[in-house]
């Protein structure tokens, strides 16, 4: 993998283990991103409000063919905080109804139920589910011992951000729908990590980045509601397709709602495309594959060096290329400033309940020389960070 290392814009001196927070452009995406640009600029009447609607379909159709939607389904967004805001406060929650998730989820997304629970009364819980992970079943099980007959949206991310766990998110999907229970998936670490089937995957609603393991520009990222419930999905800002006129109508109300917000740089989500073909370009199969083989190398390693058991049995699926590795205690902020003064190594450190890991993302542009960096750096570190 170290010949796609000179396609990226990365810092040559910084061994960059942290593509999870908010991912890395290749060149040649970055440049696409760059053309539409200078197309916009040239003629801005004619880009945004002509030629607009119908690049935005057929980048849209691209993304719904790789993720096996229609693209009618799917609307382009910033980001996927701006996902989980949408949906949440288009919900008509009453006081004493149940939004049940886990205790993994992504701060500023619990930030978002918690702001609108506070409005309309309805109640977040979290679900404890404790690590190690052991198998998909009992994880499932431990999960649906919070739902209740209160319980009207279960809320879940496909891969958890503090722990890096692939949750089976379609089992739980399957019993919310026999349930009658709306069930919304927060998918900003799937897309480009793993296969993302959205029918398989049989969820109401999806949302998840672009910018991260699809390697897009940053400011994008999809929105994807089922047909039979995009009649509850309101727009969080109101423009001018809420009365979409003729040249600007998509044919999907759901669409017309989002997708026109006011002016913008639209270039990220006609970028998605060129992403998505590097990928196919460079055999990201492949490429996943071998990421996977050094972030396991690099979880027993740290292991071993800490004596600690990981979090998920290494021969499993619940990771792929962004995992955890527990870490004794340690003053996590001393250590995050000397990894990187020290020895340039940019890795996100996690206090997690009452527990601490590093949280290691392999990408195409990591070598084995990166692993060995991290591991040697924690083998000095570590002793003097202790607690």
């Amino acid at each position: 993998m170290s010949s796609l290392k000179e396609c990226f814009l990365l810092d040559p001196n910084v061994v960059f283990l942290n593509h999870g927070s908010f991912g890395s452009t290749p060149r040649p995406v970055f440049e696409a991103c760059q053309n539409w640009q200078l197309r916009l600029e040239r003629q801005p009447v004619l880009f945004l409000g002509r030629e607009l609607p119908a690049l935005l379909h057929e980048s849209r159709a691209v993304l719904g063919e790789y993720l096996n939607a229609d693209a009618n389904d799917l609307v382009y967004i910033p980001n996927a905080t701006h996902g989980v805001n949408i949906v949440a406060r288009s919900l008509q929650l009453k006081p004493g109804d149940e939004i049940l998730t886990t205790d993994h989820e992504y701060g500023a997304c619990d930030y978002t139920w918690e702001f609108v629970c506070g409005k309309n009364g309805a109640i977040y819980i979290h679900q404890p589910i404790p690590l190690p992970a052991r198998s998909e079943a009992e994880i499932v099980e431990r999960f649906w011992q919070g739902v209740t007959p209160r319980t009207k949206v279960i809320y879940l991310s496909h891969i958890t951000s503090p722990t890096a766990l692939r949750l089976p998110v379609k089992e739980i999907c399957r019993r919310a729908g026999r349930a009658g229970i709306l069930t919304i998936i927060d998918a900003a670490h799937s897309l480009g990590q793993i296969p993302l089937d959205l029918q398989e995957l049989d969820a109401d609603v999806v949302f998840g980045n672009t910018h991260k393991w699809l390697m897009n520009v940053k400011g994008s990222a999809f929105l994807y509601v089922r047909r039979k419930v995009q009649a509850l999905i309101e727009p969080l800002i109101v423009s001018w397709g809420y009365h979409a006129a003729p040249g600007i109508a998509t044919g999907s109300r759901f669409v017309d709602y989002q997708q026109w917000t006011g002016t913008k740089d639209p270039a990220a989500y006609l970028t998605v495309p060129d992403a998505i073909q590097f990928m196919n370009d460079h055999d990201w199969d492949n490429v996943r594959r071998q990421c996977n083989l050094l972030l396991h190398q690099a979880i027993k390693r740290i292991c071993d060096l800490t004596q600690l058991s990981p979090a998920y049995p290494l021969d499993s699926d619940f990771y792929s290329q962004m995992g955890i590795a527990p870490l004794p205690p340690s003053d996590l902020v001393t250590l995050k400033s000397r990894l990187y003064d020290e020895y340039k190594i940019e890795v996100p450190l996690i206090q997690w309940q009452d527990r601490q890991f590093i949280r290691i993302s392999v990408q195409g542009y990591n070598t084995q020389e990166d692993i060995n960096a991290l591991v040697s750096a924690l083998d000095i570190l570590l002793p003097q960070v202790a607690v």
